[in-house]
């Protein structure tokens, strides 16, 4: 079991709703949960391939999906996330939106 099972999922906010496709949800996206990991490092390159990298442990994983396979993905409403069909066999990618507490420091110097 990695990091990234303790992290205190109710406190994320799916961004996923049912009408978006799969490329629509990343842009609007924060963070992405790849099969139970938590990647905040995902991109499209120039070919439109997604690319999301996230640390388990000490091994980095790294999955790369061309845009017919993202064009392919479902979403799946009771679970609320996508699954995506790669190379290596199904994903599940759930787009969230990171949560951040407010900081009352800062307005206090950005009011004196």
């Amino acid at each position: 079991m990695g990091y990234h099972a303790g992290f205190p999922n109710d406190r994320l906010i799916t961004m996923t709703a049912v009408t978006d496709t799969l490329l629509d949800a990343l842009h609007k996206c924060d963070m992405l949960i790849i099969d139970g990991l938590h990647a905040f490092d995902f991109s499209l390159d120039e070919q439109d391939q997604l690319h999301v990298e996230c640390m388990n442990g000490r091994t980095l994983e790294h999955w790369r999906f061309t845009p017919a396979q993202m064009q392919a993905a479902t979403f799946d409403k009771a679970l609320k996330h996508w699954i995506i069909t790669s190379d290596s066999g199904d994903h599940h990618l759930e787009c969230v939106e990171a949560t951040s507490g407010h900081d009352d420091e800062d307005d206090e110097d950005e009011n004196a």
